[in-house]
C-alpha cells in the first residue's frame, strides 16, 4: 500500500517554502536599507522648488469621450485646471470609460488570469509629459468628482522630448495603494506622500482602479513639484525594522519582481544536494498544484534553489495561463526569449500594456509566437503600441486555434493591417475599441469570422457606413451575443433594423452616444420586440428615447440588468416604475440629466426598489 502523506505534511510545505523565502528577503539587507532610508527621511533644501502643470497627454488606455472631441477626454489633463475647485460633472474633465463593477457583471465579461499579484489592480492609465525634468518632491492630482480611483504613481526616466532616446527606459514608483472607498463625490486635491528617485523625471503615469465608485471618477489636472539638482538626504533616519516591511512590496517596485527576472530565468547551474527533503515523497502533481499559487518572480526565484524546483518552475504546464501586464515595465525582448522554452503549451497570453517604447521589437514578438502560438486561444494585446501590420501578420498565421483578440487602444497598428484579421476563423471575441480599423477590413473580418460572439467597435472613427457594418453582421453573425458600438456616428434605423433581425441572440448592446439614432424612427422599439434576451442597454446620450421605449423594454426584455439613458428629456417617472416592476433583475438604472427625473423622483424609486443602483449625476 503506498504511504499516506497527512494534510499537514503539505502545510509544512508551504511553511517551509515562506522561511525560504523569508531567508532570502534578509539577505538583501543592503538593499532593503537602502530604501527604508529613501522613504523615510527629508531632502535638505538645496535648491529652489519648480512647479508645473502637464504639457502633454502621451498615451491612455481609455476614455469616455471621443477622438475627434476634447470632452470628457485624457487631453483634458494637460495645462491649467479647468473646473477645480468646482465639484460635479464637467466635460472638460478626463473620464475613463468605466466606473464600478458593473462591466464584470455583463454577457461581455472576461474571465480573469489567475497568478495576478494581488498588489496590481490596475485597470486604465494615462501617461503625462512635463516640460522640465526634475526630482520629484510632491504630486497634486486635481480631482473633480467621485474621486479615490489612483491607485499608483510612476515616473520614468526617458524624456519624451529628447532627441535621443536612452539605452534604458526605467520606471520607478512613487506612490502605489489599493482601491479605497472615498465618501462622496466633492473635488479634492490628492497629494499623497512620494518616494524619492535618484533620477530626474518629466513623464508621469497615472495607473487607476474605478471598482469601488459609484460613478465615473474625473481628473481635471496634475500638479508635478521638483528640483533640478538632486535631492542631499539627511543623515538623521529613523530606525526600522525591516521585518515590517511587506514582502509583496518588492514586487510591487518591479525591482526584485522583474528587474533580475531575465537573468533568473536563464539560470542554469543550480547547486547539487543530495536530498530535496519531503518533495522527494511528494507526487508531481501535487507539487504543480502547489506552486501554480505562485506568481511568475516567485517561481522564478523558486527555480534557483534545487534541481527538482527548477524542473518543476520550467514545466510548461505552469505556463498554460500567464499575465504579464503586471510587469509591464520589466518585459522586453530578452524576457520573450527566456520565456520561449516554457511557454510551448501556453493557451492564455496577456502582453497588455508591455513593449512600449522600444521595449518589444516586432522581430523578438514574432520569434515568441512562432514557437508557442499553436496551442493560443486567448491573446490579450491591449496598448500594444510595438504592434505593426507584420504582427497581426505573424499572429494570424502562427495562431490557428485563437477564439479570443484583444487590441484595444492599439492606434500605431495601420488600417490595412486588419485585414488579416479575417484569416482566423475561429475567433469568437474581437475587441478594436480605439483602433484605425477601416470599412474594408472589418467587412471580410464579419464574412469570415461568422463564429464570432462578442465584437467591440467602439470609438472606431475610420469607419464610414455603419449600416453596411450591421447589415453585414445579421448575415454572418448569427452568434453574437455582446456588440460595443459606442459613438457610432452614423448608424440609423436600417442598420438597427437589420441588426436586430439577424443577430437576435444578443445580449448586450451598447449604443451610447450614437447621435443619428432617433427614437421618432421607432428603432428602439424594434430593438425591444426583436431581442428579448437583452441583459444589457446603453442608450447613453439619446435625447429622444421617449416613455414608449421605456415601456417597450419593460414589456419584452424582462431579463434587463443594465439601462443607461443618460440625457433623455423624454422619459416619465411613471414609465421608470413600469420597467422597474417588469424587470426583476435590473441592478443598474442611469437617469444622469434627464430633466423629468429629480433627486425626489430618485430617492422615492431607490425606497421602492433597494436592489436597483439608480444614478442620478449633477453639475454644480
Amino acid at each position: 500500500m503506498p504511504p499516506v502523506f497527512p494534510m499537514l505534511t503539505v502545510l509544512s510545505m508551504f511553511y517551509y517554502m515562506c522561511l525560504r523565502r523569508r531567508a532570502r528577503t534578509a539577505t538583501r539587507g543592503e538593499m532593503n536599507s537602502r530604501r527604508a532610508i529613501e522613504s523615510n527621511t527629508r531632502a535638505l533644501p538645496i535648491n529652489v522648488e519648480i512647479v508645473q502643470y502637464a504639457k502633454e497627454v502621451l498615451d491612455f488606455s481609455s476614455h469616455y469621450g471621443s477622438e475627434n472631441s476634447m470632452s470628457y477626454t485624457m487631453w483634458n489633463l494637460a495645462g491649467i485646471p479647468n473646473v477645480y475647485p468646482s465639484s460635479g460633472d464637467f466635460t472638460q474633465t478626463a473620464v475613463f470609460r468605466t466606473y464600478g463593477t458593473w462591466w464584470d457583471r455583463c454577457p461581455s465579461a472576461r474571465l480573469p488570469f489567475t497568478r495576478t499579484p494581488s498588489t496590481f489592480c490596475s485597470q486604465d492609465y494615462v501617461e503625462l509629459a512635463f516640460e522640465e525634468p526634475v526630482y520629484p518632491t510632491a504630486v497634486h492630482i486635481l480631482e473633480t468628482y467621485h474621486p479615490g480611483a489612483v491607485v499608483r504613481i510612476l515616473a520614468c526616466s526617458a524624456n519624451p522630448y529628447s532627441q535621443n532616446p536612452p539605452a534604458e527606459v526605467r520606471w520607478e514608483i512613487l506612490w502605489s495603494e489599493a482601491p479605497t472607498k472615498v465618501n462622496g463625490p466633492q473635488a479634492r486635491q490628492f497629494t499623497p506622500c512620494i518616494k524619492q528617485i535618484n533620477f530626474p523625471t518629466n513623464l508621469i503615469r497615472l495607473e487607476v482602479n474605478s471598482s469601488l465608485l459609484d460613478y465615473y471618477t474625473e481628473l481635471d489636472a496634475v500638479v508635478l513639484h521638483g528640483v533640478k539638482e538632486r535631492p542631499v538626504l539627511s543623515l538623521k533616519t529613523s530606525m526600522i525594522d525591516m521585518n515590517d516591511i511587506d514582502e509583496d512590496e518588492d514586487e510591487e517596485k518591479f525591482g526584485c519582481g522583474m528587474d533580475t527576472l531575465n537573468k533568473q530565468f536563464s539560470i542554469v547551474t543550480l547547486r547539487e544536494w543530495p536530498t530535496n527533503g519531503y518533495f522527494d515523497k511528494l507526487p508531481y502533481e501535487l507539487i504543480q498544484l502547489i506552486l501554480s499559487h505562485l506568481t511568475v518572480p516567485d517561481l522564478c526565484r523558486l527555480a534557483q534553489t534545487c534541481k527538482l524546483l527548477y524542473q518543476h518552475c520550467c514545466d510548461p504546464l505552469q505556463y498554460i495561463h500567464l499575465s504579464l501586464q503586471p510587469y509591464w515595465a520589466r518585459i522586453n525582448d530578452t524576457s520573450l526569449e527566456y520565456l520561449q522554452s516554457r511557454c510551448t503549451l501556453i493557451q492564455w497570453l496577456n502582453l497588455s500594456w508591455t513593449g512600449n517604447r522600444g521595449a518589444i521589437s516586432v522581430s523578438g514578438f514574432s520569434r515568441f509566437l512562432k514557437v508557442c502560438g499553436s496551442e493560443l486561444v486567448r491573446l490579450e494585446l491591449s496598448c500594444g503600441h510595438f504592434l505593426n501590420e507584420t504582427c497581426l501578420e505573424v499572429i494570424t498565421e502562427m495562431c490557428p486555434n485563437l477564439q479570443e483578440l484583444n487590441l484595444s487602444s492599439c492606434d500605431k497598428i495601420p488600417p490595412q493591417a486588419f485585414n488579416h484579421i479575417a484569416k482566423v476563423g475561429s475567433l469568437k471575441r474581437l475587441i478594436l475599441y480605439r483602433t484605425k480599423v477601416e470599412q474594408t477590413a472589418l467587412l471580410s473580418i464579419l464574412n469570415f469570422c461568422s463564429e464570432l460572439q462578442h465584437l467591440s467597435l467602439g470609438s472606431c472613427v475610420m469607419i464610414e457606413d455603419y449600416d453596411l457594418i450591421a447589415s453585414m453582421m445579421g448575415a454572418k453573425c448569427k452568434k453574437l451575443r455582446s456588440l460595443d458600438l459606442w459613438r457610432c456616428k452614423n448608424i440609423t434605423e436600417s442598420g438597427i433594423a437589420e441588426l436586430a433581425s439577424g443577430c437576435q441572440l444578443l445580449e448586450e448592446l451598447d449604443l451610447g452616444w450614437c447621435p443619428t439614432l432617433q427614437s421618432s424612427t421607432g428603432c428602439f422599439t424594434n430593438l425591444a420586440r426583436k431581442l428579448p434576451n437583452l441583459q444589457k442597454l446603453f442608450l447613453t446620450a439619446n435625447r429622444s428615447v421617449c416613455d414608449t421605449d421605456i415601456e417597450e423594454l419593460a414589456a419584452n426584455c424582462t431579463h434587463l440588468r443594465q439601462l443607461d439613458i443618460l440625457g433623455t428629456r423624454m422619459v416619465s417617472p411613471a414609465s421608470l416604475r413600469k420597467l422597474l416592476e417588469s424587470c426583476k433583475d435590473l441592478s443598474l438604472l442611469d437617469v444622469s440629466f434627464c430633466s423629468q427625473i429629480d433627486n425626489r423622483v430618485v430617492l422615492e424609486l431607490n425606497a421602492n426598489f433597494p436592489n436597483v443602483f439608480i444614478k442620478k449625476s449633477f453639475t454644480q
